[in-house]
């Protein structure tokens, strides 16, 4: 049973649409034979019965008709859905066939005995199924809406070209005119339904894409953010035992051990990244900048004129993050001596700042930007604040967070 069913449950949404789409225009096809192919036979007069060749010969061309409009349906489909190209030729062939059956029934029914009632019914069902299956290949509207007109317009005109009367030519007019219109709406509607489906589809795996790209390029940053200041420290102080170890100092085993201590908490912050949970406080990356730039032989001053521990945690997570990049700039770029962290509420500007400066810088660039500050420009950018970087005169580089005062006294947001 599972077997029988599992075809259809293993479908997605669009998929599912487009089968029920596709099975309906399908059963279009017995319904044209049915419904009007059977007019040959069943309108005919038993009083007076008349050849039957004619009838026959309808009947026929209907079903293929029928058939050949089956296949102009699925190859529309196929477009509608992207998977080929618009069916042209075909359309133009089963158009010119449509309008050959039309003029075949209103022939036989003038000159070769085709019972009159018969007629009209064959000729609308063979027009409408027609212009359904024609509407499919088309995208706007407007040319959607030329296609009944036109099909009423050349069969009234063909109806008058034969002689026939005037009630019978505005009778064809209208007759075909409303079922057309009332296919074509269906088969138009249908088609815009499964493109629209298709393209919700797509929409939906394209955002799940982006979403995966999204967490991959936060992965990065996080990484970065994390292993960028620890490596770079632990190649300072493995630089600084090699140099106590050539000396036969017995600091320099002091330093591997601090080395291994740093390589630990590394490892457990990157499996803290991959979890997704590492928020960065600020308070510990203060006091770790300070520890970190005094032990490289730097005059670090750290400068609170608010507290770190009273921020939200959003604010404190991004100035976290501010004050760890800058410190990874510090020990890798330039050959500072001095450098000054300073934070400050400052009411009247109604901004809270971050200010890293130090000195040493070169006067030329080492190597091509890296990716930490547009990170730093992201996190801030959630807390709607601003970050500004760049020399500072002097030798100096100063790096500048800013954050509105209204977003450290707001909830974090979800």
């Amino acid at each position: 049973m599972s077997k029988l069913t599992g075809w259809w449950k293993n479908r997605s949404s669009a998929g599912k649409v487009e089968v029920y789409t596709r099975w309906s225009f399908h059963f279009f096809v017995l319904v044209e034979i049915v419904s009007f192919g059977s007019m040959a036979f069943t309108v005919r007069d038993p009083s007076s019965p008349g050849p039957l060749a004619p009838s026959v010969a309808a009947f026929v061309v209907v079903c293929a008709h029928s058939v050949l409009v089956g296949f102009l349906s699925s190859r529309a489909l196929d477009f509608v859905t992207g998977r080929r190209e618009r069916p042209v030729r075909f359309a133009v062939v089963t158009s010119v066939l449509t309008a050959a059956a039309v003029l075949l029934f209103l022939c036989l029914r003038r000159f070769a005995g085709l019972p009159d009632a018969a007629a009209p019914g064959l000729a609308v069902g063979v027009s409408c199924f027609g212009c359904g299956s024609l509407v499919l290949t088309l995208e706007r509207v407007r040319h959607m809406a030329y296609v009944p007109p036109a099909a009423a317009a050349g069969t009234a005109a063909a109806v008058a070209a034969l002689g026939l009367s005037l009630n019978e030519v505005v009778g064809y007019f209208l007759g075909i005119l409303i079922t057309c219109a009332f296919l074509a709406f269906t088969c138009g509607f249908s088609g815009w339904l499964l493109r629209t489906v298709y393209e919700l589809d797509r929409a939906r795996e394209i955002q799940a894409r982006l979403a995966v790209a999204e967490e991959r390029l936060r992965f990065g940053r996080d990484l970065h953010d994390v292993m960028g200041r620890n490596l770079a420290v632990i190649a300072l102080k493995s630089e600084l035992a090699v140099q106590l170890a050539r000396r036969e100092r017995p600091e320099a085993v002091d330093q591997m051990i601090e080395v291994q201590r740093i390589a630990r908490e590394s490892q457990m912050e990157v499996r803290d990244v991959v979890r997704g949970y590492r928020e960065a406080d600020l308070a510990v990356e203060l006091e770790g900048a300070r520890g970190v730039l005094s032990a490289a032989g730097m005059d670090c001053r750290v400068e609170l004129s608010t507290p770190a521990r009273g921020l939200p945690a959003e604010v404190q997570s991004a100035l976290g993050w501010v004050v760890r990049e800058a410190t990874t700039n510090v020990l890798r770029h330039g050959d500072a001596r001095s450098c000054l962290i300073r934070l400050t509420d400052r009411e009247a500007a109604g901004t809270l700042t971050l200010l890293v400066e130090n000195d040493g810088v070169p006067e030329a660039p080492a190597g091509p930007p890296g990716s930490g500050l547009a990170g730093l420009r992201e996190r801030l950018a959630a807390v709607d604040g601003t970050l500004h970087a760049g020399p500072a005169g002097g030798g100096r580089f100063r790096l500048r967070a800013e954050i509105p005062l209204d977003a450290r006294r707001t909830e974090v947001r979800a």
